[in-house]
């Protein structure tokens, strides 16, 4: 049992002691010969997304116009970088020879000698370049803008909390016979601050039975006094023409007659 521990022991303390491994060979030290060759810590800070940025890049590094810009030190200082990714062994797209051949034409173009007739028709060769950089420029601005707008799970991050159950004991308030009272007197007040007055026009109206008992006359010269009482007016409907009656007898617009004593009463205009 001791001597199995002890081998165990001295194993352990054989891989500690190892650096590394290579190869499945233990190193125990560091090599004195170690080399690391200069361009296997190059970093390349500039990364361009294409030809286009990588001039507006050079345009705005020496603050130069870009309404004039000068071809042949652009062209020079493009060439520089490309020759610098060529160097580097970075994959070289193809758009950025098309923009040296571009400039290099650009840059030809302009050395050559112009005859009069040249000058007043030809356009400037850096045209269509310009036009070029200004849309890319501000198609950049406004990428730019949008990524600087906050941006969820980049910015801001949903926050969520599950409320806890509190439960909270609240007993009931005494409330004595004073309180109740006052309050019944507050919902009093209340009602007398909302009281209208509302007026509705009379089902029965005297000044319309009179009307009606001047038509009925002047369509018969008499008419007997139970013939303009409905009962189906009820006791408000018999008052209202009797007062309607007696109104018009004032008046003396109306006479009221019977033949002879007990005999049926009737209702006739009154002679004038």
């Amino acid at each position: 049992m001791t001597i199995g521990s002890s081998s165990q022991s001295l194993i352990d303390a054989h891989h500690e002691r190892a650096l590394a491994y290579v190869r499945g060979e233990a190193v125990r030290e560091m090599p004195q010969d170690l080399y690391i060759p200069p361009e296997a810590l190059e970093v390349f800070l500039e990364a361009f997304e294409g030809p286009l940025d990588l001039l507006l890049y050079l345009i705005k590094k020496q603050n130069l116009d870009i309404l004039d810009i000068p071809i042949a030190s652009i062209t020079e200082q493009y060439m520089e970088y490309v020759d610098v990714m060529k160097a580097m062994n970075l994959e070289l797209a193809a758009e950025y020879l098309v923009m040296a051949a571009m400039l290099a034409e650009i840059k030809s173009r302009m050395l050559l000698p112009k005859t009069p007739h040249d000058e007043d028709h030809e356009d400037d060769p850096r045209a269509e370049l310009v036009r070029r950089l200004q849309e890319y420029e501000r198609y950049k601005k406004a990428a730019e803008d949008i990524d600087a707008l906050p941006r969820r799970e980049r910015d801001t991050f949903p926050a969520q909390a599950k409320p806890t159950n509190i439960h909270v004991d609240r007993p009931l308030p005494e409330v004595d016979l004073k309180e109740l009272l006052s309050a019944l007197k507050d919902v009093l007040r209340r009602v007398e601050l909302v009281a209208s007055h509302h007026v509705e026009k009379e089902q029965l109206s005297i000044r319309d039975r009179m009307a009606r008992i001047l038509d009925c006359l002047h369509q018969a010269d008499f008419v007997l006094f139970s013939k303009f009482f409905n009962v189906k007016e009820g006791r408000a409907g018999v008052v209202v023409t009797f007062i309607a009656m007696l109104e018009l007898l004032k008046g003396h617009m109306i006479e009221i007659v019977q033949a002879e004593l007990y005999s049926p009463i009737h209702l006739r205009i009154a002679a004038f």
